[in-house]
């Protein structure tokens, strides 16, 4: 499943394109995804005209002049791509252009067609083999009080995450480190991936106790650096490429080239040389050192 970077990525790609464009039509291919299209969707956005495109934890937040929001989760293959819209036939129906099977791709659920200000007619398509990912409708004002959004913890970005906040967040927490890290009501937007990798980073065990960290400050301080580097490095590489994800442009994310730890069982450690194992933690593959990321390991 795509994780922050990923999403972050998409959005970089699409903003140059999306911010500012007019929907010229909205084109559902299905009636669904992994929970059906809002009512009357393809009308209540056509003609609006796109303020902004943002991001929260795993969602691109698709923002309208009426105050509307799109929330667009990826799910485990959906994917955004961009291309310009093709030309109206002379002399046809304006309908046409949007029933040309050489240009419809057996997974191109949602088309946008796009009138923008500055490189005329695109369109962005939203693929999804799987169907796993959705679009749901939050009205004006209707943002933030969302269930999909409501209740979501910090962002890992930026220095709002700091080793002062995870030792709040932390507190009395019986729960190990990585499940408290993959908690979205805690800190929104962490995944599997990252976690494994922010974890060997500051050599720190994925079985301690969260709550371990909360009385350690300096610890807290080296996660919370970890964390938020780990997310950076991957955000400025692409996001990971695994099976499905693919940046706007369509090429490939590359941070996995970069992993320490995540699916490198049976490897070495970069860092110490001995074998990266792999447990079983809450159905989540944990990817690390036991050997220089144990729980009473010194750095």
């Amino acid at each position: 499943m795509p994780e922050l970077p990923e999403v972050e990525t998409v959005r970089r790609g699409l903003q140059p394109v999306m911010e500012g464009a007019k929907v010229e039509k909205l084109v559902l291919n299905r009636p669904d995804l992994r929970f059906p299209f809002p009512e009357n969707l393809a009308e209540r956005l056509q003609g609006r005209r796109i303020i902004s495109l943002g991001r929260r934890a795993k969602y691109l937040l698709i923002e309208f002049d009426d105050g509307a929001s799109l929330i667009s989760h990826l799910g485990m293959s959906g994917s955004y791509r961009i291309e310009a819209d093709m030309p109206l036939p002379a002399g046809s129906p304006e309908e046409t252009r949007h029933n040309m099977p050489a240009r419809k791709a057996a997974h191109d659920h949602v088309v946008f067609h796009l009138a923008t200000r500055h490189d005329g007619a695109r369109q962005v398509i939203y693929n999804d083999p799987r169907r796993f990912g959705f679009l749901l409708l939050a009205e004006s004002g209707q943002l933030a009080g969302h269930p999909s959004l409501k209740g979501l913890g910090i962002e890992p970005t930026g220095n709002d995450l700091s080793g002062p906040v995870l030792a709040q967040l932390f507190k009395n927490k019986k729960v190990t480190l990585k499940a408290a890290l993959l908690d979205q009501r805690l800190i929104a937007g962490l995944g599997n991936i990252y976690v494994c990798e922010a974890l060997w980073r500051c050599g720190l065990s994925p079985l301690q106790p969260a709550g371990a960290i909360a009385d350690n400050a300096q610890l807290a301080e080296l996660l919370a650096v970890s964390i938020r580097q780990v997310i950076a490095e991957a955000i400025a590489a692409g996001g990971s490429s695994l099976r499905d994800h693919r940046q706007a442009d369509g090429s490939l994310g590359y941070f996995q080239h970069n992993f320490a730890v995540y699916d490198r069982e049976g490897e070495p450690c970069r860092r110490c040389g001995a074998v990266i194992g792999r447990i079983v933690q809450n159905g989540r593959s944990t990817f690390y050192c036991s050997a220089c990321c144990s729980p009473d390991a010194s750095f």
